[in-house]
């Protein structure tokens, strides 16, 4: 199922033969810097370019034997390459490669799912605009409240990916960060001027201060980034869920031809997408406390924080690929149903204009206490009997008092609610 919705690109990030490809790139450009201080033969450099390969297959063989998977594809090109081999590496440790080809990777897969966000974020623009004086009732702790618009949703979420999008942009700055400084960082055998050079043709910046490694809290960063992102598609996903439910049915996601949803009832239409989003929220945020984790490492570093990272990045980069995209799919084809959302309005009898009451007998001088008073206890009347709250209103002494039936009646004038819809809009998506 996640192949139907992930970029091939982001899988392929991935990849062994991607990851050996970026560790290649990083050993060229450290070469290419030597060469420009002097320190290789231009033509070793040209050679090593022109000869550098390698064979995945081959690195395991090697690994298999060293237990070593830099030592393991440093030997492999070795191979190909010949006595220039002796140049690649020179000064470096292997966290140099390792640090510097992964924020190349992770630079990668930030574009790809800034991508995806200004899809989905144009996405909800549409169906925002197309839904922006469409009335619903809004609900809080599920229970009617005051009505809004079903465009006011879709604007909601358009903001909270506008601010996922700024997160993750921030979150590849943070990790477009390399470091080509040797054992501990100190630059024993490597001049600083060597990474300055590497990095700038890899297009990354240099840690300011470094250890044996990057460090891990710009990781953890990119991840949050992407647990945040996918906890608000979750967000969306919920509540598409609960709009599905039969007893409310004002929205759906899509159901194609020849689609099943259940072996046992073939009346069935589930939120079948909707709950996989959900689910893999969970994971994702999972992999950012993992993540979160690798910042404290021992000393100038140990490696408890690799094994953890081969799995957590490249999965969480490509689960929220997969759940942009499919979320965006789901969101482009959602039903909306005008009709149900305004019979469910009147499902709580106009209670929801409980508030506007309470503030018109107050205005006419009623104390805040005793004007909640008179207007729950005809509140409770109309649950409890079934009846219209504005007709149980008009039969009310303590509430005629106040006020007359023309000004009962303006009360529960729906387009009061629904006056500032413009403004919110002009503030979310501008002129």
């Amino acid at each position: 199922m996640i192949e139907r919705y992930t970029r091939p690109e982001m899988g392929n990030i991935w990849e062994l033969q991607s990851k050996y490809r970026k560790w290649l790139e990083v050993e060229i450009a450290v070469c290419e810097a030597w060469a420009l201080e002097g320190e290789i033969p231009i033509d070793a450099v040209e050679a090593i370019k022109k000869k550098a390969m390698f064979d995945v297959g081959r690195i395991a063989e090697i690994e298999a034997v060293v237990k070593h998977d830099v030592i393991a594809f440093l030997t492999s090109v070795a191979e190909n390459v010949g006595h220039e081999s002796r140049f690649i590496h020179k000064g470096l440790t292997s966290s140099d490669v390792l640090d510097t080809a992964l924020a190349l990777q992770m630079r990668q897969a930030a574009d790809i799912i800034i991508k995806d966000l200004r899809a989905l974020t144009a996405t909800l623009k549409r169906q925002a605009l197309k839904y922006k004086h469409t009335p619903c009732i809004g609900r809080s702790h599920g229970v009617h409240a005051e009505p809004m618009t079903a465009g006011l949703k879709f604007a909601l979420w358009h903001e909270d990916m506008q601010r996922n999008l700024r997160r993750v942009r921030q979150a590849k700055d943070a990790i477009s960060v390399g470091k080509l400084s040797g054992a501990v960082g100190t630059f024993s055998n490597i001049p600083p001027s060597i990474e300055e050079k590497a990095l700038k043709m890899l297009g990354l910046k240099p840690e300011p201060v470094a250890t044996q490694v990057v460090q891990r809290d710009r990781h953890a960063e990119y991840l949050s980034a992407l647990a945040i992102t996918a906890a608000c598609v979750e967000k969306i996903a919920v509540e598409i869920r609960h709009l599905q439910r039969t007893e409310v049915l004002e929205a759906e996601e899509p159901f194609r031809a020849g689609q099943k949803g259940s072996s046992a009832m073939p009346h069935k239409r589930n939120p079948v997408g909707c709950e996989n989003l959900t689910g893999l929220a969970r994971v994702v945020r999972a992999n950012a406390q993992a993540g979160i984790e690798n910042i404290a490492l021992w000393h100038e570093r140990d490696i408890s924080h690799s094994s953890v990272e081969r799995v957590i990045i490249p999965d969480s980069s490509i689960l929220v690929d997969y759940m942009l995209t499919r979320l965006n799919g789901i969101l482009e084809g959602i039903l909306v149903y005008p009709e149900k959302m305004k019979r469910n309005m009147e499902l709580s009898y106009g209670l929801y204009n409980s508030q506007r009451v309470l503030l018109s007998l107050i205005e006419k001088g009623m104390s805040r206490e005793d004007a909640y008073s008179v207007v729950q206890r005809i509140a409770m009347q109309s649950w409890k009997k079934k009846q219209g709250f504005q007709g149980l209103l008009l039969k009310d002494k303590a509430a005629r008092k106040c006020l007359s039936a023309a000004e009962i009646k303006k009360i529960f004038d729906l387009k009061y609610y629904l006056k500032h819809v413009d403004y919110i809009f002009e503030r979310v998506f501008g002129g």
